[in-house]
């Protein structure tokens, strides 16, 4: 039995120990557990029960990580995208005064036409014709995204309120800076020494510290059934009829491009992090991987929660040596066992997932080192593709602008030779894109 179980998700094959994998899954989310909070809270200023939408998360992320690590066997979680999320609550909901079953309507279609996109091969197509520069390049932008992000979290940089550059460095006295930092130390020496689930050993003390400390970290309990505020459950109430409308349809095709273009580049910077790509480029699995990445909008249209797509923080559970589809089910495990849990998510605050986030982010710059600088076009358009993705705090922005520059330097550098068509019709397609004002 145990023989049958390791064997299913080549979990020898593949160099791990189902030990490693759980110590992965487990980091995985708590690295993304925050997203039960953010979710709920985005769209009940749209007016969503929060209460609803709550389980819809954790049913989402459940049923997303688990169909990834059951079908497409790879390391990597789902859950609903707070990009995506705060575009459903603010753009589409608030902004175009859409209801909210309409809304859900609109996931839903969103989510069958990315299933589609993904099940015809469109979406391995895009993978096939990703450059070199641009695929290494979207691996430097999620890991400097991710020391944005998790920097911003717990007040290291902070928004400059003055004239001037953008951002700041904030408090170094601050608890949770300190923490963070000497956290990401103890990080650096733990994984040095090789010391097995470091990075959620460093969560969980921090954690520690943080109850003991912080008086803004609550111990509310262990258990809490799961509630619905209003008693209105939002399952099965998405209004398609409503989604297909011509006013509606221009923000449904913005969300299955950003879904379509975020997911891919997510999903093959993860895969590469944790070896999972061969020397031709080749994500193990692809195919079933994308197509479970896209089934899970649709699902999620259907529970009432936002569309779904990888995380970007299952960088961490592949850092902590996750390699297989069972550090995804692990994580699906958990997110299906919050919905009786959640008091617990409230003990893990930004802080203490920060050091493992910026730690992933450093490791992730190590693309730098792939990009072939003797081809100075497609290394210098992986670098801006990189840059831009923090920059703008888009991947798809940083993807856009890394193709354009790639194929219009070929061009004018007489190098067309080297384009593929592929490359090119994707070009003009996200361009095409960001100047018809359709980019979220």
């Amino acid at each position: 039995m145990y023989a049958s179980f390791v064997s299913f998700f080549q979990i020898e094959a593949r160099g791990s120990s189902v030990r490693r994998e759980v110590i992965a899954g487990v980091t995985t989310f708590l690295a993304m557990v925050y997203s039960v909070v953010v979710v709920p809270g985005l769209l009940g200023r749209a007016g969503f029960d929060p209460g609803a939408v709550f389980i819809a998360t954790c049913l989402v992320s459940a049923f997303g990580s688990c169909l990834m690590g059951l079908w497409a066997r790879l390391p990597l979680a789902i859950g609903c995208a707070i990009s995506l999320t705060a575009f459903t609550a603010f753009s589409l909901v608030l902004g175009q005064s859409v209801s909210v079953p309409v809304a859900l309507g609109a996931v839903f279609v969103m989510g069958v036409l990315f299933t589609a996109i993904s099940a015809t091969g469109v979406r391995r197509w895009i993978l096939a014709n990703l450059p070199a520069g641009i695929a290494h390049g979207t691996g430097i932008g999620i890991g400097l995204f991710l020391l944005l992000i998790a920097a911003s979290s717990v007040g290291l940089v902070e928004k400059n309120a003055s004239e001037g550059l953008p951002i700041r460095l904030g408090s170094i006295r601050a608890l949770p800076v300190m923490l963070s930092l000497a956290g990401l130390g103890v990080t650096f020496g733990l994984e040095r020494r090789k010391t097995p689930g470091g990075m959620l050993l460093v969560i969980v003390v921090i954690s520690a510290l943080g109850l003991l400390f912080d008086p803004g970290v609550h111990y509310h309990g262990v258990f809490a059934l799961p509630s619905i505020g209003e008693g209105k459950s939002l399952i099965g109430s998405m209004d398609i009829a409503g989604a297909l409308k011509p006013a509606v349809l221009p923000a449904v095709f913005a969300l299955v491009m950003t879904a379509v273009f975020d997911a891919t580049g997510t999903i093959r910077a993860v895969a590469a992090q944790a070896g999972l790509v061969d020397e031709k480029g080749e994500i193990a699995n692809a195919s079933k991987a994308l197509t479970a990445d896209s089934a899970s909008s649709m699902v999620s249209g259907f529970l009432g929660g936002a569309p779904a797509a990888v995380y970007i923080e299952s960088a961490a559970g592949v850092a902590s040596g996750g390699r297989t589809g069972l550090t995804a089910v692990v994580v699906g495990s958990l997110f299906f066992c919050m919905i009786f849990l959640s008091p617990l998510s409230y003990l893990v605050p930004a802080y203490a997932t920060a050091p493992a986030l910026m730690y992933v982010g450093l490791l992730m710059l190590g693309n730098v080192s792939k990009l072939d600088f003797h081809d100075p076009i497609d290394a210098l358009s992986g670098l801006l593709c990189g840059v831009f993705v923090v920059l703008s705090c888009n991947i798809v922005s940083g993807i856009m602008l890394g193709f354009a520059s790639l194929v219009i330097g070929r061009l004018v550098a007489g190098e067309w030779r080297k384009l593929n068509p592929g490359t090119v019709v994707i070009a003009i397609a996200l361009v095409v894109f960001y100047a018809g004002g359709w980019a979220i």
